[in-house]
Parts: structure tokens; sequence; C-alpha cells
């Protein structure tokens, strides 16, 4: 394992995409448990993508969260999509994890919602349980949830919004293997905002694969802006990146 630093961000490098998702559970088991001897309920947020199968599994898996006592939130999800398909990310993490383990409570997106109404619904939520982890990944383009670099915002005054999503964004979709071709994934997106997302007092971010090696470039070495979303993670006191060969190839 190589340890790095870039401002205020932890950065552990791993040799393969395995070691880095159990290593990544390991360290939210920790934060979940500290949170608790603190705590009646931990409140974290999820993110959806095959970047993290490895890390979601483990903590599937975990014997020592008392799931019992966690809320969960997920951060996006594809406006217009149907609640049954396959691709959208409250199925995703059903299927990864919330179907896996017994939660106190899930608060799932509504694809099918009126966006206007569900951005005020979740918005409730967030402030009523006030988020203590952010399990996250780091986008092609940079991003963090949808927030792309055109829409990203690091002051933004909501704490979700309806995004459009650029080209490479959706065109990350089809890479992952999610959808067939880049007509077939929705062009707009419900996204917790960078806001919402940093509010958490642990945040562990677990990117994997060579595709994301320039991002993961901008993000550690690059200027702190909304050009490269993800690059706010070396202003946040507690926040930890993990990598495998792949993705930390261009440091």
């Amino acid at each position: 394992m190589i340890e790095r630093k870039a401002d205020s961000l932890t950065i552990f490098q791993y040799d393969s995409r395995k070691e880095m998702g159990i290593a990544a559970a390991r360290a939210i088991e920790d934060s979940v448990c500290k949170t608790l001897e603190r705590k009646d309920y931990c409140n974290m947020i999820f993110a959806a993508a095959p970047s993290q199968n490895e890390v979601l599994a483990a903590l599937a898996a975990s014997t020592r969260i008392n799931w019992q006592r966690v809320r969960a939130f997920h951060m996006d999800e594809y406006i217009g999509l149907s609640r049954s398909a396959p691709q959208g990310f409250a199925n995703f993490l059903r299927r990864s994890l919330f179907d896996l383990v017994s939660m106190h409570e899930v608060f799932c997106l509504d694809s099918e919602a009126d966006p206007a109404e569900e951005c005020k619904r979740y918005t409730e939520l967030l402030k009523k349980y006030p988020v203590d982890i952010t399990c996250m990944g780091i986008g092609e383009n940079g991003h963090i949830a949808f927030n792309d670099p055109p829409v990203a915002d690091f002051h933004d005054p909501y704490l979700i919004k309806p995004v459009e999503l650029d080209p490479v964004c959706r065109m990350q979709q089809v890479h992952d293997g999610c959808f067939g071709a880049l007509a077939d994934v929705p062009t707009h997106a419900l996204s917790l905002t960078i806001p919402a997302l940093l509010a958490a007092s642990d945040i562990h971010c677990i990117v994997p694969a060579s595709t994301k090696a320039q991002a993961i470039k901008n993000t550690v070495y690059g200027k702190i802006n909304e050009a490269c979303p993800a690059s706010i993670l070396r202003r946040h006191a507690n926040a930890i990146l993990y990598l495998d060969a792949d993705s930390a190839a261009l440091l």
C-alpha cells in the first residue's frame, strides 16, 4: 500500500481492486462504529456504480456494523427512468446492499416522481437526518454524484437539484456496461449537490480502474475548482481516497 497526501486529502493506493475494496470497507466500518459510539443512528450516503462493487460486497458481509442503527441515502437518480429499470441507482443499491442487510431506514430517490417535489422531499430528509458518512466515487470527467463540470457548484445553495448530464458522464454509463449505447442513457438526473456530499464528517471515496486515471490526476494535482469537481475533496478535513494500481497510474 502506498500513502499520499494532497492538501487535506489522504490517498491510499493498493495493488489490486479487491484489496482496495476490502480496505475501504474496513475503514468505513471504523467510521460507522465510531459514529455509533456518540449517536443513536448513523446517517450514510452511498454511491451506485460498478466502481463500488467490491466495497459494497464487503460491507454487505460486515459483522461489525449494526445496520439496524443506520439510515441510508443514495446520491443520484435518473429522471424519468422506470422505477423497475435495472439501471436505476436505487435498484443497484438494493441489489448490492440495501436488500442484503437490515437497515433502520432507507431513503431512495424516486425516478418517476415530479423532480421539484422529489427535491423538496429529499431536502427535508437530509435536513432532518444530517449525514455522517459519504461513500462515493469519482466519474471519468471528475464529477462527484452527478455534479458534472458544467453544473458543479462548490457553494451550491441546494442540497439536491435536477441536472443535465454532460456527454462524458453519459458515455461512462456505456463504458460501465449499464446501457448499450449513448442514446439509451437518460439526459437528466436528480443529484445531491457538492455541499450535501461534503457535509459528512467522514468521506470515503473509492475509485478503481484505468478509465479514471486522468480524473484522479486532475483531482490530486490540478487546481481546486469546478472544472474537476472532485478536487474539492482536498479541502475536506476527513476525506480518504482509495485507489487501485490502474486508477493511480498517472500519479
